[in-house]
């Protein structure tokens, strides 16, 4: 297999995420109508980045249409400015055509500059909401780099008592996106909590969030190391520092 062939295979990602250049998204469709296993990889990523949009969904407040509206009534609209004609650029100064994972940051930055706007419009003021906002941000960009990078990778299996897991993984980035739809209802004073484990033992990731809309996640792990598995058990609210029931889903990375 030639190096400009096993390039296009790395496209995967960015293309079912809609993060890629025009040349790039050419040539890669030429080559995808001849690739099953990156039809197949195609259509899992789309599905996957479905099934996060799904769990990170959030319906606006009810009487956010209303304030948005009045407060554009009460905006001035100005003219639009007549730019000056601009002097040629030097070749050095031209733009080049953005890459897939730069087009997903802008993206993201607007997304957030909108969210903040929203927050302003709603009245939230309060230190606490803000940062929380930031954090929001900070997570989304995080996932985001992780399903466009061009070594993403995505597995799925099924967890014991029910319910099913879709993983995104990066290994240059040493990063996984993790889902998990379906999952067995617990006591209030228990929940799911996922584990990363290897030679040196178990590392406690996170706890899940509580699942909305069918769906818990999407969390993130970091700091993968050879020989890895990902695991899931059912603990404590407050989570556990070493596993304390047995392994309802057991992965090698």
């Amino acid at each position: 297999m030639s190096s400009r062939e096993r390039e296009a295979h790395t496209l995967a990602g960015p293309y079912a995420m809609d993060a890629i250049s025009e040349p790039d998204r050419v040539r890669f469709e030429r080559h995808l109508a001849g690739c099953q296993e990156c039809a197949r990889e195609v259509a899992s990523l789309r599905e996957a980045t479905a099934r996060l949009a799904a769990a990170t969904a959030v319906s606006p407040p009810p009487a956010l249409k209303e304030r948005v509206l009045a407060a554009a009534a009460a905006t001035r609209q100005q003219p639009p400015a007549v730019a000056p004609a601009a002097a040629p650029r030097p070749w050095y100064a031209r733009a080049w055509p953005a890459r897939g994972p730069a087009r997903i940051r802008l993206a993201l930055v607007t997304a957030a500059a909108a969210v903040t706007a929203v927050a302003v419009l709603l009245g939230v003021n309060d230190g606490s909401m803000r940062d929380q906002l930031s954090r929001d941000q900070a997570s989304s960009q995080q996932v985001a780099a992780v399903l466009t990078a061009r070594d993403a990778t995505m597995k799925t299996g099924t967890v014991r008592g029910g319910g099913t897991v879709t993983i995104v993984m990066s290994g240059s980035m040493r990063e996984l996106v993790f889902t998990a739809a379906d999952l067995r209802a617990l006591p209030a004073a228990w929940g799911y909590e996922l584990w990363l484990a290897g030679p040196d033992g178990d590392r406690p990731v996170t706890m899940l969030p509580a699942a909305r809309h069918g769906m818990a996640g999407p969390v993130v792990a970091t700091g993968l190391r050879p020989g890895d598995h990902l695991m899931l058990t059912a603990e404590p609210a407050g989570g556990a520092s070493r596993p304390t029931t047995p392994m309802m889903f057991d992965v090698v990375l």
